[in-house]
C-alpha cells in the first residue's frame, strides 16, 4: 500500500503540516519543527509562505487517530 502525505489531526500546533511530514517519514515531529523554524529564519520569512502553501495543498488526514 502506498503511503500518502496528510496533515496530522492529532499532532498539530498550527496546521498539522509538521506532524504530517513527521508521520510520513517516521521521525520525531520536533526535528521537523526545528527544520521549519530554521527555514523560516534563513529565508527571511519566505518559509512562512511555503508553510501556508503546504497548509493549503496538503489534505487533512481522513482517518482520525485520536
Amino acid at each position: 500500500m502506498a503511503r500518502k502525505l496528510y496533515r496530522s489531526n492529532h499532532d498539530k500546533i498550527l496546521g498539522g503540516v509538521c506532524g504530517g511530514i513527521a508521520e510520513y517519514f517516521n521521525i520525531d515531529v520536533t526535528w521537523i519543527r526545528l527544520l521549519v523554524l530554521l527555514l523560516i529564519l534563513l529565508s527571511r520569512g519566505f518559509g512562512i509562505l511555503l508553510y501556508i502553501g503546504a497548509v493549503i495543498i496538503i489534505p487533512r488526514d481522513p482517518v482520525s487517530k485520536l
